[in-house]
């Protein structure tokens, strides 16, 4: 019997991880810096504008405001805009999905974890950290490209993209993690053997007292293993 419900740590490291690289990925989303225009022509020097995927706001260096809700049909009829608004909230919703599926796997309450259904979550997990990194890297390779219809040289990246590398990341990290436990031999968690004379006995003994030729885990007192 297992005298501690202690999660193993590759499953600590991935549920940890994909929380955080969610809400980094949920600021990039709805937050309007995805890229910032300085120096603007007929404007004063402090001015500028801050761009994301659903809002534009303008602000000044000289003071903490900024004044959302700005027009330019020209940015948002680009191509990258609707794909990045599409695959970032897909990437959020999917992000949830693989942790609901993983809660049950990792199962901290019970003796094992079920490696197939954790796995199975980190899979998910990483497919969302695929498709925020898609857009992010996508957008700050046409970053000075993306049409608008203020012009400006002075194009530079914005918070939200950081955050977006970051949260994609994490997850991507996360999903790799937990997918390594399907790889995990199972039987290596089962601290008990039996020795076997004519089937499985019911009576365990330690692992290291059993006759190498008869050292075997057993899911079971009826399902056993050789090794």
């Amino acid at each position: 019997m297992r005298t501690s419900l202690r999660t193993p740590g590759i499953l600590i490291f991935g549920m940890v991880l994909a929380p955080c690289g969610w809400i980094f990925d949920l600021v990039a989303t709805v937050a309007p810096s995805w890229r910032t225009l300085n120096n603007l022509p007929n404007n004063p020097p402090d001015k500028f504008i801050e761009q994301g995927i659903w809002d534009i706001c303008i602000g000044s260096t000289l003071s903490s405001t900024l004044s959302c809700g700005q027009s330019d049909t020209t940015y948002f009829n680009n191509q990258i805009i609707p794909i990045a608004r599409g695959l970032m909230v897909a990437s959020l919703i999917v992000t949830l999905i693989g942790l609901a599926v993983a809660i049950p796997g990792v199962r901290c309450w019970r003796d094992n974890p079920n490696w197939v259904v954790a796995g199975l979550g980190g899979v998910l997990l990483f497919l969302s950290g695929v498709m925020t990194i898609i857009p992010i890297a996508w957008y700050t390779h046409i970053l000075k490209s993306v049409t608008t219809v203020s012009s400006t040289t002075d194009v530079r990246v914005g918070y939200c993209i950081v955050l977006g590398y970051i949260g994609g990341i994490f997850e991507i990290l996360a999903g790799i993690v937990m997918f390594i436990g399907i790889c995990r031999f199972p039987f290596l968690n089962l601290p008990l053997c039996h020795v076997r004379v004519a089937g499985c006995l019911n009576n365990p003994v330690d692992v290291k007292n059993c006759p190498i030729r008869f050292r075997f885990y057993c899911r079971s007192n009826w399902n056993c293993l050789w090794l």
